[in-house]
């Protein structure tokens, strides 16, 4: 049977948000997407899922790694992620895999006791542009990945500053910001800052066909 893949949503305006690239990703890397509604009982919800995807999304409320607002953000609604720490904690007791994507990359950070850089541009001011066009990220050995260089696209004003417990830097951009981590003592966890469910190459292929079979070994 294919794996079920439960994927966050966004909270706007009391309506629940996703764009479908996410889903259709998912689809074809041979697993069936379900949207996952804000929900009191997380641990159901990481009983009948097979993988969890946290996809993009504005900012976390710099609280949750303790820092109050110094730079000029978005908050994501605090159902949204309040219930995102929920499900990962539960999700990961049952060793299931997860993914997370831009602002899911982040989450999963902090969910790590991880921190974050509020503003790139304001508190790394020789970073190059992070929000729009594409840019180099260079990939160490690893098994989530692959090892060498990916041209990824840009589109995140934030990044992991202080790398969660437990989890490893796997790859960076030119200017030393990290692009993904991972966790190597744990089936499947990985998070990208890009957002390979808007390419079409071979890498980002890769992260979901390899995140579904992380899902599949774990029924």
């Amino acid at each position: 049977m294919k794996p079920i893949i439960g994927i966050t949503t966004d909270i706007e305006d009391k309506r629940l948000k996703l764009n479908r690239d996410y889903a259709e990703a998912v689809e074809k890397a041979g697993a069936i997407p379900v949207l996952l509604a804000p929900f009191r009982n997380p641990a159901d919800i990481a009983a009948r899922i097979d993988g969890l995807l946290i996809p993009g999304g504005e900012d976390l409320h710099p609280s949750y790694y303790n820092e109050d607002i110094a730079y000029e953000i978005k908050i994501v609604d605090r159902d949204r992620s309040n219930f995102e720490f929920a499900v990962i904690r539960e999700i990961m007791k049952l060793r299931k895999p997860v993914l997370g994507i831009c602002y899911g990359m982040q989450l999963i950070n902090v969910a790590f006791g991880g921190s974050l850089y509020q503003d790139i541009k304001q508190q790394v001011p020789a970073a190059r542009e992070h929000k729009e066009g594409y840019h180099a990220v260079i990939a160490g050995n690893n098994r989530f990945i692959g090892e060498g260089e990916f041209k990824v696209n840009s589109s995140h004003h934030q990044a992991v500053r202080l790398v969660g417990q437990g989890l490893n830097a796997i790859a960076f951009s030119a200017d030393g910001l990290v692009e993904a981590i991972s966790k190597e003592d744990y089936p499947f966890i990985l998070g990208v800052q890009w957002h390979p469910e808007r390419m079409k190459d071979s890498l980002s292929e890769k992260i979901f066909r390899v995140f579904a079979e992380a899902a599949i070994a774990g029924k």
